[in-house]
């Protein structure tokens, strides 16, 4: 074999060594980054908490999601959300990006391990999404109860707003977080990799709205 002839076939060796190296990413990728539709054993984690009897929302119109994401301590765990399928493929997507990026969430459990409770998971600071609940201080149904709204790193990003002339803060306990102008670690901003993304991705900020804030949350 002449040098001419090896340097040919090394170079293809080459080439079918990096396209197996892509094929064999991309399929850990899509195992690590899932999406399913509600099967029953994730029924029964949800029914009458997140999912209750008077939810209009069809199961058929949610999923469910796993995703990886880096934790406060830099270390790789799954996460579960449930969302709308309308929007399973733009958060996979997002959460791929922001695992990449090794973007610092804390935790992202799905809300029923606070029993649906919206307080406890957001004191928790834990990202979730599908919560069938009305809006706080409002009898209209929120976003999240069709699925179309994702709440990240909640207690660094409160939802805040004037009631009776005081100021509102969700949770109580992101008060030391609600003063905008300072700098702190996990603060979504219009700088942030977080907003940057959910925006290409066609979703509205919470912290954009007139007449209260709400830091944490994208919608659609």
């Amino acid at each position: 074999m002449d040098f001419k002839s090896f340097h040919t076939q090394f170079l293809l060796f080459l080439m079918l060594a990096a396209t197996f190296s892509t094929q064999a990413f991309a399929q850990n990728d899509d195992k690590d980054f899932t999406i399913s539709t509600i099967d029953k054993i994730t029924l029964s984690r949800i029914s009458g908490k997140s999912y209750k009897k008077d939810c209009p929302t069809p199961l058929d119109d949610l999923r469910y999601l796993k995703v990886l994401y880096y934790d406060f301590n830099g270390k790789i765990s799954t996460g579960e959300l449930i969302c709308n399928k309308s929007i399973a493929q733009d958060l996979i997507e997002i959460f791929r990006e922001l695992y990449k990026a090794k973007y610092p969430i804390q935790r992202i459990r799905l809300v029923d391990y606070y029993n649906a409770d919206d307080q406890l998971s957001m004191r928790d600071n834990n990202t979730s999404c599908f919560n069938y609940r009305k809006i706080s201080g409002k009898n209209t149904i929120s976003k999240h109860g069709q699925g179309m709204a994702i709440d990240i790193n909640p207690l660094y990003n409160p939802y805040i707003q004037l009631r009776n002339g005081k100021q509102h803060i969700e949770p109580k306990e992101g008060k030391p977080y609600a003063d905008r102008k300072k700098t702190f670690a996990h603060k979504i901003d219009h700088n942030d990799l977080c907003y940057k993304l959910f925006i290409e991705h066609g979703f509205k900020w919470g912290g954009a709205w007139r007449y209260s804030k709400d830091y944490q949350h994208f919608e659609k």
